[in-house]
């Protein structure tokens, strides 16, 4: 899977990531550190990569429908977090990945778990 790593996770991240087997690049590597979230998105698209991020907005289906990208994963630390909270939701999320495809998806990486936005659960 290929991966971009939003400019909040850094290369101890990208490092994780790469020992799963994931090709990763990082915002930072590639001069994307505060490009705006649209623009980011579009370079991910464009380049077939998967997004990790913090960033809440992007867990916005309505701004970054899910459909048009390579996968978002959107990672949720507790309130009061540590760098190891951070690390083990990237853990969870490459486990994740091992197990099933996120392209085209969104998912909320959160402490023991991974939700998924299913835009047709409104329908049922």
């Amino acid at each position: 899977m290929k991966i971009k790593l939003d400019e909040n996770l850094g290369q101890r991240g990208a490092e994780l990531f790469r020992q799963s087997g994931h090709e990763v690049a990082t915002v930072a590597d590639q001069n994307l550190t505060s490009a705006i979230d649209d623009q980011l998105a579009a370079v991910c698209a464009k380049e077939g990569q998967c997004l990790v991020t913090l960033d809440l907005d992007f867990s916005n289906p309505f701004l970054f429908p899910p459909g048009e990208h390579a996968g978002i994963a959107v990672l949720r630390p507790p309130h009061q977090h540590s760098v190891e909270d951070i690390w083990d939701l990237c853990k969870l999320l490459s486990q994740g990945m091992a197990q099933e495809d996120i392209s085209g998806k969104l998912w909320i990486v959160q402490r023991g778990r991974i939700r998924e936005y299913r835009p047709d659960w409104d329908e049922q």
